[in-house]
């Protein structure tokens, strides 16, 4: 397999998984700017839709958007139990989360990064943010990760978009019970190993 990446983007989340699952990987970097990968072909033939992440299987064929890949990659090794059970009740339950992380964080903090946004604007958009963050604690408050005791796809996803705050001058102490549980994630081996990758290249 390999996965197409960008430092500091929503791919980091796919990465995790795959040195989660110890899963063997090529992982090729793509500027996206110029849109070209880092041994010079046009990403946008690989990804019509021109970003990151994309994963490409080993029979040629392309997979893209984060929680689509991350599933994906979760039910070739089920017993590492990254995410449940096809089918089941708990499965539902991940998906709810990975499309809360997906039109709410990842939205959400998306738009920060927008330098020409006007400062009242952007006030409103991080206030907004700030109202999801506070879900967030409440969803975690006597809990490791989002779906219990057990690392999943979904937490994968939800360190990669706010590790992002950082660019925005956000510091998540305010909400402790979100800041521990990224602090749990960050110190997971597979998450250390994926950053110092991303940041070797």
């Amino acid at each position: 397999m390999k996965l197409y990446y960008a430092p500091d983007t929503c791919s980091l989340s796919p990465h995790i998984v795959l040195r989660e699952l110890g899963l063997e990987f090529e992982p090729i970097k793509v500027d996206n700017r110029s849109k070209l990968t880092a041994d010079g072909r046009d990403f946008r033939i690989i990804n019509p839709k021109g970003y990151v992440a994309a994963l490409e299987l080993d029979d040629g064929q392309i997979l893209t958007e984060g929680p689509a890949i991350v599933q994906y990659l979760a039910d070739l090794k089920p017993e590492r139990g990254l995410a449940p059970p096809a089918g089941s009740w708990q499965r539902v339950r991940l998906q709810e989360w990975l499309n809360y992380i997906t039109s709410e964080i990842h939205a959400g903090s998306a738009l920060l990064f927008n330098a020409a946004l006007p400062e009242e604007v952007r006030s409103t958009f991080r206030e907004k943010l700030f109202r999801r963050f506070d879900f967030l604690q409440d969803a975690l408050c006597g809990k490791e990760y989002l779906m219990g005791s057990t690392f999943s796809v979904a937490d994968a996803y939800l360190f990669t978009v706010l590790s992002w705050c950082k660019f925005f001058a956000i510091e998540l102490t305010d909400w402790p019970a979100l800041s521990a549980c990224m602090a749990r994630i960050s110190a997971r081996p597979a998450v250390q190993a994926a950053l110092r990758a991303e940041a070797a290249q």
